[in-house]
């Protein structure tokens, strides 16, 4: 990304945002609500316009190119609550294009890999909060996409749960996939390979989680966040 700008009247959701994200890593895109994040990704994934600035994506703009081997997973969870699991993956999988024998054989393994094999046939109104969010997660990954958006996975999940879906991210980054994700939740962006912090859409810190703390001589990411937002402040005309 690069002077990326999203305006909304005389609003600038993102006001010049430059982001460079290297591939395979977890890259945390931190933040409190309402700092842009979410409309950082949802121009990543083309369902959102920017207003200008240029954003690639493997050497591609954002559309046709690039919808193929991104995998998102909305904060706010598309799927069809009267349909079973594994009715949402498959219509997933076709949209991504997806032979039948290639379908199967990857919601397989990711049903396995994330607990839901026995509940495959379950309709989804039927499943915890926490069971929807894994279902989400298998139907953003069975296309075994490039590039996996993920918009404040772990929001409103018990901390058990939250570990667990940890756990899932580090598997798909070993296999390959470059991971984004936003969150407001400090203390689990320690997991991240590289943070960006975020403020009133423009990015103003950016490294390993532990390189942002010794700059800042903080003790966790929460308080090098407070202490780099009063700065912002103090600096503002």
């Amino acid at each position: 990304m690069k002077e990326l700008k999203k305006l909304y009247g005389n609003l600038a959701a993102l006001d010049g945002l430059n982001l460079s994200i290297p591939a395979g890593v977890i890259y945390g895109l931190l933040g409190p609500n309402g700092a842009g994040k979410t409309t950082a990704v949802r121009i990543l994934c083309a369902t959102l316009n920017l207003s200008s600035g240029e954003v690639l994506i493997f050497g591609n703009p954002p559309g046709k190119k690039t919808s193929q081997i991104i995998g998102y997973m909305p904060q706010d969870l598309a799927l069809y609550l009267d349909l079973t699991v594994m009715d949402n993956i498959n219509l997933y999988g076709q949209l991504y294009g997806l032979d039948s024998k290639t379908l199967k054989e990857r919601s397989a393994n990711l049903l396995n890999l994330m607990g839901l094999a026995e509940r495959k046939s379950a309709l989804l109104s039927e499943l915890s909060g926490g069971m929807k969010r894994k279902v989400s997660l298998v139907c953003a990954l069975v296309h075994n996409p490039r590039l996996l958006i993920l918009d404040e996975p772990t929001v409103g999940v018990d901390p058990t749960l939250r570990a667990t879906l940890w756990n899932y991210f580090q598997i798909v980054k070993e296999a390959g996939s470059t991971i984004i994700l936003t969150t407001h939740y400090m203390d689990e962006a320690m997991h991240c390979d590289k943070v960006g912090f975020i403020l009133d859409g423009k990015l103003i810190a950016e490294g390993t989680p532990d390189d942002i703390l010794q700059s800042t001589e903080t003790s966790s990411l929460e308080n090098a966040f407070l202490k780099l937002s009063a700065k912002e402040e103090v600096a503002k005309p």
